[in-house]
């Protein structure tokens, strides 16, 4: 459809252009995660920005709001349908199983980049949002869980943004104990029916799991008795929990109990853990993850066990705040046109010494210096021509005076 004459194209709604203060947060979110991972030896990985549909449709529950609602499908010209990914784990899930992954596992990766649910937009939640992702595939011991949750804590305190934020976390057993559960959680609602909510009516019989973390006060009223998994675990299951508890204490990761976290797909297996905060209003949790221990299988794979998390950069950069924009180490101000040349010689020898450089070449020569010392630089670097004889003058502390001479000479 073609635009009106005349008329500006707006952005989509739920998309957003960063810029200025707001994409340094978001580029400092992600330098730090990418610095952090390193420390943990993740890998590095890049996924598609789309799948084929079932990829989400088989990972993620045919029954869920996400797939049924929120996911951006379209038909290729070859009639296949294909997906915008909504999250990254199916996607790497997927590469494991297709791209002879297998063979480096236990396999700890990390990547991050756009997402795209059709959801309403609200507070630090856009269609197009960015997420970090971590995930170790190949490891059924209880040791990855507390690896992957001590990088998730190292990585909000080096955001500087770990006061306020708690790390909740629950166990959901292993396959027979969260059946056993299931079951006396079906049984328990189905007295109280008619009383539920209407979507916890429909997920009675598909995902009972998910009227537990049911923020309907009529479902409230017959959450706070429904049956706890503790009562179900079996003795391996809470064996698991306890090294997973034991391992973030040798860490030194502070943590909170919570009955009431689960994950409403099958597929998920013993840990689930958000860490939440109250300083984003409703939208608490920012950042969150589990044991998938079942997911391979769903896709076709052989039993692979897992675990993962991942965190919107949207709102760990919302935590962060406003973070200006960094001065340059050098400013460099051509003040007499005819020395633009030397200063493009400078220039790229300042940057190949490792410092930021920003060059002062236009509007009227007078004022380069003056906007140069307004630009708050760290130093100063000026060209000028004086009866025919080009000459430099460096505005700085000694030491970077001497090394910039150095540098330029």
């Amino acid at each position: 459809m073609s635009n009106p004459a005349g008329k500006t194209p707006q952005a989509i709604r739920g998309t957003q252009d960063i810029f200025g203060a707001d994409a340094e947060a978001f580029a400092f979110v992600v330098e730090t995660f990418e610095r952090v991972r390193k420390l943990y030896r993740f890998r590095r990985v890049e996924m598609p920005v789309f799948e084929r549909t079932e990829v989400f449709a088989r990972s993620i529950g045919e029954t869920t709001d996400i797939v049924s609602k929120e996911m951006y499908s379209f038909e290729d010209r070859g009639g296949e349908s294909l997906t915008l990914r909504p999250e990254f784990t199916a996607g790497i899930a997927r590469a494991f199983i297709t791209d002879g992954w297998q063979q480096h596992a236990p396999l700890k990766v990390a990547t991050h980049g756009p997402l795209f649910r059709y959801e309403r937009p609200q507070k630090g939640r856009y269609r197009q949002f960015h997420q970090l992702d971590a995930e170790i595939i190949g490891a059924g011991e209880p040791q990855a869980d507390v690896e992957l949750l001590a990088m998730a804590d190292q990585l909000l305190k080096e955001l500087g943004i770990a006061d306020g934020v708690t790390l909740h976390l629950n166990t959901l057993g292993d396959g027979n104990s969260r059946e056993a559960w299931r079951a006396a959680l079906v049984e328990h609602f189905r007295a109280v029916k008619g009383e539920l909510s209407d979507d916890s009516q429909e997920r009675l019989e598909k995902n009972p799991l998910r009227i537990l973390d049911s923020k309907d006060p009529r479902d409230k009223a017959f959450v706070a008795d429904a049956p706890k998994i503790d009562d179900y675990l079996s003795g391996e299951a809470q064996d698991f929990f306890d090294s997973v508890t034991a391992g973030l204490d040798a860490a030194g990761v502070a943590w909170e109990r919570d009955p009431a976290l689960v994950r409403g797909l099958d597929y998920y297996r013993h840990t689930a853990f958000e860490f939440v905060t109250d300083r984003l209003g409703a939208q608490g949790t920012v950042l969150g993850g589990g044991r998938y221990d079942g997911l391979m299988e769903s896709l076709g794979g052989a039993p692979t066990p897992a675990v993962g998390w991942a965190a919107g950069i949207e709102r760990l950069a919302m935590l962060v705040g406003e973070r200006g924009e960094a001065f340059a180490d050098v400013a460099v101000v051509v003040e007499s046109d005819e020395m633009l040349a030397s200063a493009i010689a400078a220039l790229g020898k300042l940057r190949a010494a490792g410092l930021s450089a920003e060059l002062h070449a236009s509007g009227s020569p007078r004022k380069r210096f003056d906007k140069a010392v307004r630009a708050g630089a760290g130093a100063i670097l000026a060209f000028d021509a004086r009866d025919g004889i080009g000459s430099h003058r460096i505005k700085a502390d000694d030491p970077a005076r001497e090394r910039i001479e150095a540098l330029i000479s």
